[in-house]
């Protein structure tokens, strides 16, 4: 990272009224070309060089009222941080950031800020906001790469102990505040590696897992205990835990794939997306031979879906070699994906084949399949998304050979824990935990939940932000000892 700064320029970019501040455009971030990317698994974009970020960050206007903050999960200082940038004060600018987030690497690459924080800036009513998200990633790169990262102080010791299921961004986050507050935390972790989704689900070149690990080390450095391969259900149920700790908080994530009942979808080379990203992301089958779990190597590959998940199935599969569609059938405007992943798919040559939908797969005498039959949509009226509904043309089916096929339309709550914790009040038609996303409790005492497993397939940010609030509710409860569900919502979560 260029950390170069010019001090006459900071001073002449600080000195410039409202009026001058807002003819600053938005600054671009180099990335890795379309042609030399969609061949490596590497980051893609590169982050802001230091005097950019400087420019970018004195775009702010300082408004008396940040709106930006009302669009943050977890209620960043967004003014006070980027303020600091703009003076070039980066120490300073990571400690405000700090205070209500220490996962800034990860939300900075990942987090959906258009639709968050940056749709709040007052400059994007009349051009481009304040690129938060960029400088956000800024500072956290800075304070790694100039080897400044810092221990938060951990609270004396309360005697109490929690449990956490999951070491995901819910998980993670909880135990930084926990043990801010001094008690003892041990999270218990399925997989081998720490991180749930930010590990398995998001690829290397969207999120290098050294990002990830570095800002685990932080609470591993704390003092918080991670059990791995320990699967909560199966080896220990929740209320085994209850026994162990004085609180439990479930942070087990949307890891139950979806399919759509299709003809075919029992074939080999049939994915879920869960299954193909995990493959690839946390086994590493992209670095074959030096890891030893490859993946097949593809030549013509559909994604079904038009989500984040589906635009990292397909670059990832574009990476591998393949031709890549995406199947979408609905049209972009509808897409739920990202803009930025969007338009990168399609720098990397993803082929979008908007307003199709697969109805079977078919397969060869081996049980592989080989071809994917589609019919072509056109759009009616809203559902209950909001979006139009998309409408079958009748007569229209084409089929598309391809040799694998990924599904990515959702996963939902991962069943295990509410499937063995009796008591445990569960929504019938979601299979999400019963939570009061007030309090993050549940309807059995002691026992708390956050994530995905409250609410459905959501955001990272998100997932922090319940996370944050469970940490200050666990707090309340194991000084009281104060049990009160009485919000508990009795259908779906709000």
């Amino acid at each position: 990272m260029n950390v170069q700064l010019d001090m006459q320029e900071i001073h002449r970019l600080q000195v410039l009224k409202k009026k001058d501040r807002m003819k600053i455009p938005r600054q671009v971030m180099p990335e890795q070309a379309p042609e030399i990317r969609r061949s490596n698994f590497l980051e893609v974009p590169r982050g802001f060089p230091a005097m950019t970020a400087v420019a970018e960050a004195n775009r702010c206007i300082h408004c008396k009222k940040p709106h930006c903050i009302e669009g943050c999960p977890v209620g960043i200082n967004i003014p006070g941080f980027i303020a600091e940038i703009g003076r070039g004060e980066f120490q300073k600018g990571i400690q405000v950031l700090k205070q209500t987030n220490m996962l800034p690497a990860i939300c900075g690459r990942v987090c959906p800020q258009e639709s968050q924080c940056e749709a709040r800036c007052i400059l994007g009513k009349k051009g481009e906001p304040v690129a938060i998200g960029r400088l956000e990633r800024f500072l956290a790169d800075w304070e790694r790469e100039q080897g400044k990262m810092q221990v938060p102080s951990v609270g004396e010791p309360t005697g109490k102990s929690v449990g956490i299921v999951g070491a995901g961004p819910a998980g993670l986050t909880v135990a930084i505040d926990l043990r801010r507050a001094g008690h003892d935390v041990t999270i218990y972790e399925a997989l081998h590696a720490p991180g749930g989704v930010l590990m398995y689900g998001i690829p290397e070149f969207r999120l290098p897992k050294s990002i990830v690990n570095a800002e685990v080390d932080v609470v591993r450095n704390m003092g918080v205990e991670i059990k791995y391969n320990f699967v909560v259900g199966m080896l220990d149920t929740v209320d085994e835990l209850l026994e162990e700790h004085d609180a439990v908080f479930v942070a087990t994530g949307a890891g139950l794939p979806w399919f759509m009942g299709l003809p075919g979808e029992n074939l080999c080379g049939v994915y879920s997306a869960n299954e193909y990203l995990t493959r690839s992301n946390l086994m590493r089958a992209y670095d074959f031979p030096n890891a030893d779990t490859p993946t097949a190597r593809s030549k013509r590959v559909a994604v079904i879906g038009g989500g984040n998940v589906a635009m990292d199935s397909a670059r990832t599969a574009r990476r591998m070699g393949a031709e890549v569609y995406l199947i979408y059938r609905r049209t972009e405007t509808e897409m739920p994906a990202r803009n930025e992943e969007i338009h990168h798919a399609k720098e990397e040559g993803i082929i979008f084949k908007l307003l199709h939908n697969p109805i079977r797969y078919i397969g060869d005498q081996q049980g592989r399949v080989v071809a994917a039959e589609c019919l072509r949509m056109e759009l009616g009226e809203p559902d209950a998304s909001g979006r139009r509904r998309p409408i079958p043309i009748e007569g229209s089916e084409f089929t598309i050979d391809v040799d694998t096929v990924v599904v990515a339309i959702g996963n939902g709550p991962n069943p295990l824990v509410p499937r063995t914790t009796p008591g445990l009040a569960v929504d019938p038609r979601r299979g999400t935990i019963k939570t009061n996303l007030d309090t993050m409790r549940t309807s059995k005492k002691g026992i708390f939940a956050g994530g995905d497993i409250a609410i459905g397939a959501a955001t990272v940010i998100l997932a922090m932000g319940h996370g944050r609030k469970a940490a200050r509710s666990i707090n309340h409860y194991l000084a009281t000892g104060q049990w009160d569900i009485q919000h508990l919502p009795s259908e779906e979560p709000g």
